[in-house]
């Protein structure tokens, strides 16, 4: 039997950011069998121009039905969850939304639960900068007791935060736990520093009982994760140390990859 090709899968992205242009250029060096049909993002001469050569420019969710996309793509912020959710859950079978910390709102999921139940697509959440996001969750199967999730980053990863109001980032000569609460206060707190433990949160026992400890390390040269979590399953200590993206370094490279893999999926045939 003639098995047809199928076609390389079209990707819409939402935000042309350090997140979403990295994975574009990783997706090109992978020479990763997809298409990139179009980018929502700034709609400036200088954000159009940065933009890969003959992909389209996307300026409004309306435009998304025609498009037709197999995935859409956004790492643009919570407000571009809320403006664009609606049709890309319309147009597309499936969504992924890096934007994470955006879910600390429980109106939202749900809210984004109907719309893809509605349409029948699908909402991914990559894992972003934390491993262990498989474990966690079957572990949650049995029953989770505990979760501790530790965030290590270099100063400069917490200017314009909050922090800058509780500790001297500039000067600070050693590590120094400045926040300590639950995942929902932590990403609310720290949209862009913290939206990994909501994904923890998700996987294992939720929001408001999973516990999070920002810490701002003056040796640290890379954005650190640890996770510990004990249940009827076991312990788990799962350690990450994550290089940060080059341009944003509140952002971990691990980020991008994640994403990146979720794409591939598309792609693949077997899928680990």
């Amino acid at each position: 039997m003639l098995r047809v090709a199928s076609k390389p899968p079209r990707l819409v992205f939402i935000g042309w950011g350090a997140i979403n242009s990295r994975v574009g250029a990783l997706l090109k060096q992978r020479e990763t069998p997809v298409e990139i049909a179009a980018i929502a993002t700034m709609d400036t001469p200088r954000a159009r121009a940065e933009l890969p050569p003959g992909v389209a420019f996307l300026g409004s969710p309306d435009e998304l039905a025609a498009i037709r996309p197999d995935l859409v793509i956004e790492a643009a912020g919570r407000a571009a969850i809320s403006q664009w959710a609606p049709a890309a859950l319309a147009a597309s079978p499936a969504m992924i939304t890096a934007s994470t910390s955006a879910f600390s709102d429980d109106g939202l999921l749900s809210w984004l639960n109907d719309l893809a139940e509605q349409h029948g697509s699908r909402i991914e959440l990559p894992s972003g900068a934390i491993g262990g996001i498989d474990a966690l969750a079957s572990a949650a199967v049995l029953g989770i007791d505990d979760v501790v999730h530790q965030i290590v980053k270099p100063p400069r990863a917490w200017i314009n935060t909050p922090a800058e109001r509780l500790v001297a980032l500039d000067t600070m000569g050693e590590r120094t736990v400045f926040f300590t609460g639950t995942a929902r206060q932590a990403a609310a707190t720290y949209p862009q520093n913290a939206n990994a433990t909501v994904v923890t949160s998700l996987a294992g026992i939720g929001l408001d009982q999973t516990r999070v400890e920002l810490i701002a390390d003056p040796a640290s040269t890379m954005n650190g994760h640890r996770i510990i979590a004990s249940g009827a399953f076991g312990r788990m200590d799962i350690t990450l140390e994550n290089k940060p993206l080059a341009t944003n370094p509140k952002s971990s490279e691990l980020t991008a990859l994640s994403l990146v893999r979720l794409i591939e999926h598309r792609a693949r045939r077997i899928i680990v």
